[in-house]
């Protein structure tokens, strides 16, 4: 199953990114995962939380512009040649990466990416079918 990611537009500016942190800080949300990229006039910040819709909509009140977007979590042993694999199977299956980032969790023998792909049921499904682990967003408070 497919987990929610938040996509948050900011300003590229200082104090911007301490300004939504704290706002994280505040809501008492804990990141399980961040992807920060920027160009010369804003940037995306691209989250993942245990409770997305609820924080998007602290976030939206706050009058931060956020967009939810269906992204895959999947786990991949810690070992060379493992994201490789994957990437392989799913470009085999005509599926394209548009972005990815990894994270870890206290989970030891195992790395975790977040990837938003092009037709995410059938990635999933690739995925899947093919032995890899695919987390869905009630693991995220688990790893």
């Amino acid at each position: 199953m497919a987990i929610k990611q938040i996509s948050i537009f900011l300003e590229n500016k200082q104090g911007t990114l301490v300004k939504i942190t704290q706002t994280f800080t505040d809501l008492k949300v804990n990141l399980r995962a961040m992807s920060l990229a920027d160009s010369t006039d804003f940037g995306i910040a691209r989250i993942i939380v245990d409770n997305p819709e609820e924080f998007s909509d602290e976030l939206t009140k706050k009058d931060y512009i956020v967009k939810i977007n269906e992204v895959l979590a999947i786990e991949i042993p810690d070992e060379v040649g493992s994201l490789n694999k994957i990437l392989r199977l799913l470009a085999e299956n005509d599926r394209n990466v548009e972005y990815m980032y990894g994270f870890t969790g206290k989970k030891t023998g195992s790395a975790y990416m977040i990837m938003r792909t092009t037709d995410v049921e059938k990635a999933q499904s690739v995925l899947k079918s093919n032995g890899i682990r695919v987390l869905e967003q009630k693991e995220l408070q688990e790893i």
